[in-house]
């Protein structure tokens, strides 16, 4: 299908884009920046916006890595947040899920920002940024504004990002010697996760000091897994701790929120989510630094 006719602009600044969004207040507009959502949802979803502007802004496809955090433009693809050096050392997680992005012509193109303001809920990228207590970093024409990750997504297609706002970035915070891990089933129709989980793991001394759960699929948004969380805590990261830690997935989701197609259920998805919690937990445990995982 052919989506319906739009006008086309192109940005190749920040300010530029900023100003095309202003000069378009009263229209319809969208942010090409990678394509990979919108122009199928053109296509064949009904999305038809008056105005395209397509961002072609060099400043934002980069990777900036600082003492205790790196900074990843939204322009960057998948492909380089996977091949980077920089993130693979001080924010595995994020290259490990990049690098289970869809396919190698969608690593090749799509970008991280755009998978952020997509917020589609089988995204992978978004359960990363939030096991990685990630700041998303907008710009609007008045000044700049930072959204911790877990007030970012807000539901299906929905963000924080407001009208005449851009998303130009992703900082994460440096993990150190944590153990991280991303597990996901992927959709048989879409290359999406049926259902994803994401995991930061700190061990000190044997005992888990620090935890951070995502999860992505299982409903209409990336969410944190506080009572995952919180039952790892303070044990030991064995197997036993591992699957109690499992366990309380279902209890950090409402099952009426469970997404359901026609190729799982939302109880099927229910389910398969606390094995992937599981697998990432264990992953995670076997590559926390100078601690030997434990049976």
């Amino acid at each position: 299908m052919f989506p319906d006719d739009f006008d086309y602009e192109r940005a190749t600044s920040v300010g530029e884009a900023l100003d095309l969004l202003d000069d378009h207040a009263d229209a319809e507009v969208e942010i090409l920046a990678g394509g990979h959502s919108l122009v199928p949802a053109m296509k064949t979803d009904g999305r038809s916006p008056d105005v395209v502007v397509d961002l072609d802004v060099p400043a934002l496809d980069a990777v900036n890595a600082l003492d205790d955090r790196t900074v990843v433009g939204a322009l960057t693809t998948y492909a380089d947040i996977a091949d980077s050096r920089a993130v693979q050392a001080n924010a595995p997680l994020l290259a490990e899920t990049a690098a289970e992005v869809g396919d190698l012509q969608i690593r090749n193109r799509g970008t991280i920002g755009g998978n952020l303001a997509e917020a589609h809920p089988g995204a992978d990228p978004p359960a990363a940024v939030l096991a990685s207590d990630a700041t998303i970093l907008l710009r609007h024409r008045d000044g700049k504004r930072e959204v911790p990750a877990t007030d970012f997504f807000r539901g299906d297609g929905e963000t924080a990002v407001e009208y005449g706002e851009l998303v130009t970035g992703v900082r994460v915070p440096h993990t150190g010697d944590a153990g991280v891990a991303y597990a996901k089933k992927t959709h048989p129709a879409t290359g999406y996760a049926m259902v994803g989980a994401a995991a930061v793991v700190e061990v000190s001394e044997g005992a888990v000091s620090s935890a951070r759960v995502a999860a992505t699929g299982a409903v209409d948004r990336a969410v944190r897994l506080p009572s995952v969380e919180d039952t790892l805590a303070g044990g030991r990261l064995d197997a036993g701790r591992i699957d109690a830690a499992a366990s309380e997935t279902r209890a950090d989701i409402d099952a009426d929120r469970l997404r359901s197609d026609p190729y799982a259920s939302g109880s099927f998805r229910g389910e398969l989510l606390e094995t992937y919690v599981a697998r990432a937990l264990e992953s995670a445990a076997e590559r926390v630094a100078g601690e030997p995982p434990t049976a």
